[in-house]
């Protein structure tokens, strides 16, 4: 089939690229690129394993409740708590 096809700028750069370290002709290079793309565009999205995260202990809490935030933040700021 022959048809015209306009390239981006980048994407002819590459394919040049490509055929000089190949030595291959320019159609050769740009069926097999559409080829592997469109194969990759119609194949099923793999499927990534859910991430886990790992429970680890750091131990009991120090400073009694979290409900006095002030409290909890003035040693950490070296002020001194009234």
């Amino acid at each position: 089939m022959r048809t015209t096809l306009s390239l981006d700028e980048d994407a002819a750069a590459m394919l040049e690229r490509l055929r000089k370290t190949r030595d291959e002709n320019f159609k050769d290079l740009v069926n097999e690129a559409l080829r592997r793309g469109l194969r990759q565009m119609a194949a099923r999205p793999r499927r990534n394993a859910p991430f886990k995260t790992r429970a680890v202990n750091l131990g009991r809490f120090k400073h009694g409740g979290i409900d006095n935030v002030s409290g909890l933040l003035a040693p950490a700021e070296d002020e001194s708590f009234k």
